[in-house]
């Protein structure tokens, strides 16, 4: 008796023993790329923040040169047209953490520097507030 091909298809398949090699595999595979991208996207983030915070304190220090004072708030800086929007923080993924510090000598209504207002460590160990 002659057996149909598509019974063939079905009789031959993996056995448990091969399923387990496979996982085992992609398993080991899994473990050695994982951590190197965790890792790329941190720098990432951290390469993001770095020119946000570039842009932000390159925009203070324009708006400073024309108007021979320091904006109140990061918002004026947009409203102004200085930023399009304030920037999101990466490694906290708001726009509402950023830390603003006042020019030497006033306390308060005006900024002249912004920091990150993320908590922990960069990759190169140093904090991300002092930033």
């Amino acid at each position: 008796m002659k057996i149909p091909h598509s019974r063939l298809l079905f009789a031959q398949g993996f056995t448990i023993i091969e399923l387990l090699v496979v996982m085992a595999v992609l398993g080991l595979l899994l473990s050695i790329v994982a951590p190197r991208y965790i890792e790329h996207v941190d720098h990432a983030r951290e390469a993001v923040l770095h020119q946000n915070l570039r842009g932000m304190r390159e925009a203070i220090d324009k708006f400073y040169a024309d108007r021979a004072r320091y904006p109140k708030d990061l918002q004026e800086l947009v409203q102004q047209r200085y930023l399009r929007e304030i920037p999101l923080d990466p490694i906290t993924d708001q726009t509402a953490t950023w830390v603003v510090s006042p020019p030497p000598g006033v306390t308060t209504g005006a900024i002249s520097d912004v920091r990150s207002g993320a908590s922990g460590k960069a990759l190169d160990g140093t904090v991300y507030a002092k930033w």
